[in-house]
């Protein structure tokens, strides 16, 4: 048996979750299974459709037993530094096992993971702007592993596997081959399990309990419904159309990822946009990802710059969201030898400091959209 960890958003948490949740336990054992989620702001760029203590709850009844906020610094970027963040926390908090989902769990990961990392550095020199970044980095991945990379949770598997190896201390990687929707599929009523985008996508058009409970905790759809607001892209767009007109070119030179003259097309393109779709539309290329572009998007009307990001990289502390009983145990075991500076109460003090101070501040425009405070007066849940 081993301490087992699992990378998640649970953007909401869906019953595709509940099955990894469920294979995580038969490796745990009696031993803890500790999370690592995304706080209010996802990888591609947008908040979360409820609060990262709502999602941590659900994912604490599922069979939890420690959830981690994943810091902003690390949850809202690209895979590579997604993944490399995540597990540096997980291997810091004594996780011995990453179980994460797949399309095809017949892959060898920790093999993949190594031979990627022997690929020459200049290899890595990806200047054709006929196509994304991402989109050059897999062509040359498959190349070098034999194998087509496309599928979205095995292009994170494979960015996980990468990070792994760069661990003096490596976790064993066990991939579980996923059930029902793929990752982005559209809803599907027949299938158990649903594409998370797919179940928010329902929530926008205030379906009713029956069609939510078949595919969430009834507790959790009941709560879902109960939301007065969904926290969505064209619910900001007004937001981020004056603050990209409001800017300076200047200013917005400073904001984390604003690269190559984008600066410029974005205040071009912005005041005639109707809506956040089709301003993205407009400053699309073919050098760039839309996820690329939604997290500059986010950064941008965050006022999330170069020097936030590396000040939070920095400084790497982590929120302790819940915990179940054999979770605080855990916790007392290692908590006076653990690397990483747990935080179990948001206070003056440590609000202002590395990670933490860039989660409390970007959290301030999540609670003009949701509500409740998502720091100061927030304790850890606990789950009998």
């Amino acid at each position: 048996m081993s301490v087992v960890g699992i990378i998640a958003e649970y953007n909401p948490f869906h019953s595709g979750h509940e099955f990894l949740m469920n294979q995580a336990r038969l490796k745990a054992g009696e031993d803890p299974i500790i999370v690592i989620m995304s706080g209010n702001y996802v990888q591609r760029g947008e908040m979360a459709i409820t609060d990262k203590w709502t999602r941590a709850k659900y994912a604490l009844t599922s069979g939890a037993d420690l959830v981690f906020q994943m810091p902003f610094a690390t949850s809202v970027q690209a895979a590579d530094i997604f993944a490399k963040g995540s597990l540096e926390i997980l291997s810091k908090l004594g996780c011995e096992e990453l179980v994460f989902g797949v399309e095809d769990a017949n892959l060898n990961f920790a093999y993949l993971g190594e031979k990627i990392k022997q690929i020459p550095e200049n290899k890595m020199d990806f200047n054709d702007y006929t196509q994304t970044y991402s989109t050059q980095y897999n062509q040359m991945v498959a190349r070098e592993v034999g194998r087509e990379v496309n599928e979205p949770n095995i292009i994170l598997a494979l960015a996980y596997a990468v990070a792994n190896a760069d661990l003096a201390k490596k976790l064993k990687l066990s991939p579980i081959t996923r059930v029902g929707a793929n990752h982005d599929d559209l809803l599907e009523r027949e299938k158990v399990v649903q594409s998370a985008s797919a179940i928010r996508n329902l929530l926008l058009e205030q379906p009713d309990l029956a069609d939510l409970k078949q595919w969430l905790p009834k507790a959790e759809a009941e709560q879902l419904l109960a939301q007065s607001v969904y926290p969505n892209w064209n619910l900001l767009f007004p937001f981020l159309k004056y603050k990209i007109e409001s800017a300076s070119l200047t200013e917005l030179q400073q904001i984390y990822q604003m690269s190559e003259g984008l600066e410029y097309k974005l205040k071009a393109e912005i005041h005639e946009a109707r809506d956040f779709t089709e301003f993205l539309r407009h400053i699309k290329s073919k050098r760039y990802t839309y996820s690329r572009l939604r997290r500059l998007c986010l950064y941008t009307l965050l006022g999330v710059t170069n020097e936030d990001i590396a000040n939070s990289q920095a400084d790497v502390s982590s929120v302790l969201l819940g915990y179940s009983k054999r979770g605080r145990n855990y916790l007392k075991k290692i908590r006076k030898d653990v690397e990483l500076p747990i935080i179990s109460k948001v206070d003056h003090k440590n609000s202002q400091i590395g990670s933490l101070a860039l989660d409390v501040r970007v959290d301030r425009l999540f609670e003009q959209i949701i509500g409740p405070d998502q720091n100061f007066g927030q304790k850890p849940i606990e789950v009998k």
